[in-house]
């Protein structure tokens, strides 16, 4: 959600000042919507010039290494490519709106590309934000008594064969950490959701029973749901799901509604 917010901001930031904006310019702004940019490419492609003056923009293309959304979290690589793009100009600068979809006159469509790596999945997963999902995930084990437990040194190995391997030891009080190990294939399902493939958990090295798995497994798939963001006006879908040995790619289809 936070990564859509700011891909939306920052294509709007392009058309907010007065004049004909340039390549270098649109690269600025879509720049300062990031903590820390290693590369970035910006083309913005209109003919005639003159349709930016009435807030219309034919595509913007994107391309950018190590895009950093916090001090913790980054992103390899992101490849982005919109369709046409409307805009209310007068509504865009007045900047009084919440949502930055307020002064679209038409949905924003675009197809965006992510690659992350096996190390950049590793650090986010230390990152506050995600250690706080990761606590609510994993009090499905035991629903009882997982609120007692901190879940610590989190890991991911990525795979062959789009699998993936998950490790977190699991501490309550001055008894020894548990080794929780979920070992996965991912696919997608219905475009927007994750399905696990042939899960396996194992609790200090003890196979959980099936049911138990099965359950998890689902609850993962519901719990990162694209359509959650439908609410907000996003609708996202998963087009490719690509896992090898050192990087997690994805590709989806985006769309933000205007928001009133």
């Amino acid at each position: 959600m936070e990564l859509f917010t700011i891909l939306l901001s920052g294509l709007l930031t392009i058309l907010s000042p007065p004049g004909l904006i340039i390549d270098s310019v649109a690269e600025n702004a879509i720049r300062s919507r990031f903590e820390k940019v290693e590369q970035l490419q910006v083309r913005v492609d209109n003919t005639p010039n003159y349709q930016l003056l009435n807030g219309n923009i034919e595509q913007v293309r994107i391309a950018g290494r190590g895009l950093w959304l916090t001090p913790t979290i980054r992103i390899d690589a992101l490849e982005l490519e919109t369709d046409p793009i409307n805009v209310d100009l007068q509504r865009l600068r007045q900047r009084t709106q919440d949502s930055p979809a307020a002064s679209l006159q038409e949905p924003l469509q675009a197809g965006v590309r992510l690659v992350l790596t096996e190390a950049d999945i590793n650090q986010a997963l230390n990152s506050p934000n995600v250690a706080d999902q990761l606590q609510q995930i994993a009090s499905r084990f035991s629903r009882n008594a997982a609120q007692r437990y901190q879940f610590i040194n989190p890991q991911v190995d990525l795979l062959e064969n789009n699998r993936v391997r998950f490790q977190v030891e699991a501490v309550e009080g001055n008894a020894p950490p548990l080794t929780i190990v979920i070992e996965s294939g991912l696919s997608i399902k219905s475009g927007h959701s994750l399905q696990l493939i042939e899960p396996v958990l194992s609790v200090d090295g003890k196979a959980l029973p099936s049911p138990l798995v099965q359950g998890f497994a689902s609850g993962i798939s519901n719990r990162f749901n694209l359509r959650s963001l439908e609410d907000a006006g996003i609708t996202a879908r998963l087009l490719k799901l690509e896992i090898d040995t050192e990087t997690l790619e994805i590709a989806t289809f985006v769309r933000f509604e205007p928001r009133k």
